[in-house]
């Protein structure tokens, strides 16, 4: 072996035997639960189990798209208070510049909020027939 392939050699067996000891603590930890694991089987130990509640239903339930709406107006507000946040931590240093575009930022998402609003995405309940908009009833 030549000195370059020793010092290769010398610089790098750490890692390699930190590969060989993730893989045999995988083996071991695998190997562990097959032998030690339970094998006791019945018609309520393969029902999945979460959180003290059996579940109910199908998995591929469809969910309306109101769901998804919603979600995605988490996440916009979500990104708007990171954006906030980031301001208002160097509100200092940018000044009345930052200021204004912090203020349009928020003009333009309660610009959004309000078509939003307008269009009925934030409506839950539907409208009943031949009902409109602006007429509400206490019924």
């Amino acid at each position: 072996m030549t000195d370059e392939a020793t010092a290769l050699i010398a610089e790098y067996w750490a890692v390699g035997l930190f590969i060989i000891a993730v893989f045999t603590l995988c083996a071991l930890m695998i190997g562990a639960a097959s032998l030690l694991g339970g094998r006791s089987r019945g018609r309520s130990k393969s029902l999945p189990f979460e959180s003290g509640i059996v579940g109910t239903g199908n998995a591929r339930q469809r969910f309306s798209v109101k769901f998804y709406l919603v979600a995605m107006l988490f996440v916009i507000f979500d990104i708007e208070a990171v954006f906030l946040f980031a301001w208002a931590v160097s509100v200092r240093e940018v000044g009345w510049e930052g200021f204004a575009g912090a203020a349009v930022f928020i003009f333009i998402l309660l610009a959004g909020l309000i078509y939003d609003s307008r269009v009925g995405a934030l409506e839950w309940a539907p409208r009943k027939r031949g009902q409109s908009p602006d007429i509400v009833t206490d019924r």
